[in-house]
């Protein structure tokens, strides 16, 4: 604490003033180490020299104090944009900074006599064409140019290549631009793809289908059937963009904005809705510098971001912001008009942010699993383990059913550099009570081992049992009756139980002597353990629930009188499943070898009798 001593903070503290404003920290080279703001400058910075209740991470910044600077300010407000300021300038080291340099991309159409489509970063000026977004991401907006493209059939080379053409380039031979550059279409033809392709990208895609639907069927009024079937297949793909592209139920710009928090790193996952039209969403992963909850993140991500972007009038949020009056106050003075942010919402919009939430959790996962930090957990674990050596080979096993039924048995393996996916194998278990884990848990581990056994060099070193103690020892019981043991010395098994909490990151790991291993909550051997058996469970459920859905698809078909197994399998594959028999009529049912009208009209009947 030697270095606190040389800070004197209680004569400090006296000089004070308890108005809103900012303070910063500096060390001893001078340097800003923190920035922070307050509704209180005294209460606050006194809560960094209470003697206990400090954080590591706290006392490591209060150690490094050597001179604390305040700016006062007359509201909170003008507070919080004077510290978004600061931490963009000056970056401390200790502060939280989510980098987007980048401004974000829109979709322009120019205004040129032939329009060009092409991405365009920077301020949006209405003389230089029509802008659609912004885009969160570079992905997001090559998807929808590439939809645009498919479609509509607009250019996007350059002006000076289009003006020296002499014949179509390859887009046109892809059907990808109606070749305006040597006099394949015309002006007012390529207006009216324009068009069609600004309702498309501002969200009006019901008006295009149905002005389309009206074309279809002016073209058959003409006997245009080749021009009729064009615009059906149009149709059907602008529906089928539409379906990915389109968010029922908005009719604002939203911004969705979630926070997962583990160990030291955090995700906040932006999704952007412009006119009721998904136009993506994006990840922002940093590292935690001090302690922080995500609302705390939300906040400060909230200020950093729109301060650079564009501003929503609705934001939603993961979680329930301490200062969300505050931060909606000042993004409206910030935008000029009334900015709502919301936690509590319903129907719609709660799903959407439950989507973002579980991206959100999904990009941190991925993110913690990635190579540059397996290596760190794999230290971990070798070192929370005693193992000798870090195992080249870990192999997890899980079990699902439901209620017994179709019960399966999923194996996912592990290496250095991370899932070996093409190892991951599945199992169906037969012929034991429906229900008995433990029995399920011993079949899979005899079929899996039986024939390894006499071979070391396909066992793994580490096994990872979902279960508590009773499918450990079922476990333990399968390797001494096979020998396992002596044929790989070091080979270990243990159990991932739930633990009293049964909540994750209160996982109990249990050893070959039912002893629960004192690794702490926040160690990353501990979360690797988590990320492979989390891996098993999502491998286990997805085979039950395709064996399942197999199941019930058959099921339905077999009760039809006349379809054996050949038109079964004819209809599945035809139609896609189950869902695409039901919802063919009965020509496109009689289209299928061997089904005559009869026949055809017997499976309508039985789903839609």
């Amino acid at each position: 604490m030697a270095d606190i001593e040389l800070f004197d903070h209680q004569a400090f503290l006296k000089t004070v003033s308890t108005m809103p404003g900012v303070y910063r920290m500096i060390d001893r080279n001078n340097k800003v180490i923190y920035v922070g703001k307050a509704k209180n400058l005294k209460n606050r910075l006194a809560s960094y020299f209470r003697k206990t209740g400090l954080s590591t991470k706290s006392l490591s910044l209060v150690r490094n104090i050597n001179q604390i600077e305040v700016t006062s300010t007359r509201t909170e407000s003008e507070a919080l944009l004077l510290e978004n300021d600061l931490i963009k300038n000056l970056n401390p080291r200790y502060n939280i900074l989510f980098r987007d340099d980048k401004s974000y991309p829109y979709i322009c159409l120019t205004h040129h006599k032939f329009p060009r489509l092409k991405v365009f970063r920077g301020k949006t000026d209405s003389r230089k064409g029509t802008f659609f977004g912004p885009f969160p991401s570079a992905g997001s907006i090559r998807y929808a140019i590439n939809h645009v493209q498919r479609i509509f059939q607009l250019r996007n080379c350059e002006d000076s290549t289009m003006q020296n053409r002499s014949r179509a380039c390859l887009q046109y031979q892809i059907k990808r631009c109606t070749g305006p550059c040597v006099g394949h279409t015309d002006e007012a033809s390529y207006a009216r793809q324009v068009e069609q392709a600004r309702l498309f990208l501002q969200g009006d895609s019901d008006l295009l289908i149905n002005q389309q639907v009206e074309l279809m069927e002016q073209c058959s009024e003409q006997l245009d059937f080749e021009g009729a079937a064009r615009i059906r297949d149009k149709i059907e793909v602008l529906r089928r963009a539409t379906e990915k592209q389109y968010v029922t139920g908005f009719n604002t710009d939203i911004d969705i904005l979630a926070c997962d928090l583990q160990q030291d790193a955090c995700c906040i996952q932006l999704f952007m809705i412009r006119n009721g039209t998904s136009l993506g969403n994006k990840p922002f992963i940093n590292r935690v510098k001090l302690d922080a909850k995500p609302a705390g993140l939300i906040e400060a991500f909230i200020m950093q971001h729109y301060s650079r972007h564009p501003i929503p009038g609705e934001i939603i949020v993961s979680h329930e912001l301490p200062n969300q009056e505050l931060l909606s106050s000042t993004l409206s003075q910030l935008a000029n008009s009334k900015i709502r942010i919301l936690n509590k919402v319903r129907e719609k919009r709660r799903h959407a942010l439950e989507n973002a939430i579980s991206n959100a959790k999904q990009a941190l996962k991925s993110h913690l699993l990635s190579a540059s930090h397996l290596s760190k957990r794999y230290q971990s674990l070798i070192a929370e383990l005693q193992l000798e050596q870090m195992p080249d080979r870990i192999e997890c096993f899980d079990i699902s059913h439901t209620m017994g039924e179709l019960t399966r048995a999923s194996c996912v393996v592990f290496g250095p550099e991370g899932a070996i996916k093409s190892e991951y194998r599945s199992y169906n278990i037969k012929d034991i009570q429906a229900g008995d884990d433990y029995a399920a848990m011993k079949q899979v581990l005899e079929r899996r081992y039986r024939k390894r056994q006499h071979n070391p060099e396909l066992l793994p070193d580490l096994v990872l049992i979902d279960g508590g103690k009773g499918q450990l020892r079922m476990a333990l019981d399968v390797f001494e009756s096979l020998n396992l043991f002596s044929v790989k010395q070091n080979l270990r098994v243990l159990g991932v139980a739930k633990g009293p909490a049964r909540k994750s990151g209160y996982e109990e790991i249990i050893d070959e002597n039912y002893s629960i291993l004192p690794i702490s909550m926040d160690s990353p051997a501990l979360l690797l353990i988590q990320q492979i058996r989390d891996e098993a469970h999502r491998f286990a459920i997805t085979g039950h629930r395709k064996a399942r859905a197999k199941r019930r698809n058959s099921s339905r078909l077999e009760e039809i009188p006349g379809i054996g197994a050949k038109r079964r399998q004819l209809l599945l594959n035809k139609f896609g499943g189950l869902q695409g028999v039901k919802a063919a009529g009965i020509e496109e049912l009689m289209q299928i070898k061997g089904i005559n009208s009869e026949t055809a009209q017997v499976i309508y009947d039985t789903f839609h009798g």
